[in-house]
C-alpha cells in the first residue's frame, strides 16, 4: 500500500476520521476519486469497496477520544506523503435519550467522542497542516443549530462543534488555516437507521418511514442528502476555490433549515 512514495508525495493529502463507514465513507470516496491521498483513522478496518484505491489510501486504527491518536495520524500523513492539506473531523455518533435517562457514563461518552474528539483533531491539525491552503473541516449537523426533543446531549455537542469552528477560524487564520463545518441532516446510513429505531428516538416505529415522512414535510427538494454530497461539500471547502471561506457552518440539508 505504501510502496510508491514518490507517487504519493505528488498528491494532496487529507486525514478523515471515521472514514471507513457511513458519511465518512462517502467523504473518503469523493476525495479518492479526486486524486487525493486519504489517511483514514478509524476503529474498524477499511471498507472492501475501497480496494480499488489501495495505492491512494492508508489506514490507521485510532480512538478519536485520545489526543495522542490524532497526533499519530497527522504525523503519519507527513511521514508518508510529506504534506497534510486537510483534516476532516468526521467521527461521531448519534443517540436519542431523554434527560431523565442520561447518566454520567452516557454524557461523558458522547462529549468525549463528538466534542473532545473534534477538539483534539483540530489541535493536531493546527500543528501539522503545512500547505498554502490548509483546511480543517468539522462534520457537524443541523442539530448544532436547533434543538430537538430527547436529543439534548447530542445537540449540545454539535452546538459546541459549531462554536469551536467559528472560534478556531479566528484563531488559526493567521497561520493560513481555514476552519469550516458541514451540517447535514438525516443522511441515510446504517448508523442513523440503528439510532432512529431505538426506543427513545423519533423513528422507533420504523426509521425508513420516519425519514420518508420527515422528507415530505420538511424538504423542499423532497429528498435527503446522501453521504457523497457531504463529501462534495468537503472537497469544495478544501479547494483553492474556497480560499476566502472560513468560520462557516454550512448546511447540506436539501433546504430543511434555510439560512
Amino acid at each position: 500500500m505504501y510502496d510508491n512514495l514518490e507517487y504519493m508525495r505528488k498528491k494532496k493529502t487529507v486525514v478523515i476520521t471515521g472514514g471507513n463507514r457511513g458519511i465518512g465513507l462517502g467523504i473518503t470516496k469523493v476525495f479518492l476519486k479526486n486524486n487525493y491521498i486519504v489517511i483514514v483513522g478509524s476503529r474498524g478496518p477499511i471498507a472492501e469497496d475501497l480496494n480499488n484505491f489501495k495505492n491512494s489510501i492508508i489506514h490507521l486504527k485510532i480512538d478519536v477520544k485520545k489526543e495522542d491518536d490524532h497526533i499519530k495520524i497527522a504525523k503519519l500523513a507527513i511521514d508518508k506523503t510529506g504534506r497534510l492539506d486537510c483534516y476532516i473531523n468526521n467521527a461521531g455518533y448519534s443517540k436519542w435519550k431523554p434527560i431523565e435517562k442520561i447518566d454520567n457514563l452516557f454524557l461523558s461518552e458522547i462529549i468525549e467522542t463528538n466534542l473532545k474528539g473534534v477538539f483534539w483533531g483540530c489541535k493536531a491539525a493546527s500543528l501539522y497542516l503545512n500547505s498554502k491552503n490548509s483546511s480543517i473541516i468539522n462534520i457537524s449537523s443541523i442539530a448544532g443549530k436547533r434543538g430537538s426533543s430527547n436529543n439534548s446531549a447530542y445537540v449540545s455537542t454539535k452546538f459546541g462543534v459549531n462554536g469551536m469552528t467559528q472560534s478556531l477560524s479566528k484563531e488559526l487564520g493567521s497561520k493560513k488555516i481555514r476552519v469550516n463545518a458541514v451540517c447535514p441532516v438525516l443522511v441515510k446510513t446504517k448508523g442513523l437507521i440503528s439510532a432512529l429505531e431505538e426506543s427513545d428516538a423519533p423513528g422507533n416505529k420504523g426509521a425508513v418511514n420516519f425519514i420518508k415522512d420527515f422528507t415530505k414535510t420538511n424538504s423542499p427538494l423532497m429528498r435527503m442528502p446522501i453521504a457523497e454530497e457531504i463529501g462534495e461539500m468537503c472537497l469544495f471547502l478544501s479547494s483553492d476555490s474556497a480560499s476566502a471561506i472560513t468560520g462557516q457552518c454550512i448546511n447540506v440539508d436539501c433546504g430543511v433549515l434555510p439560512q
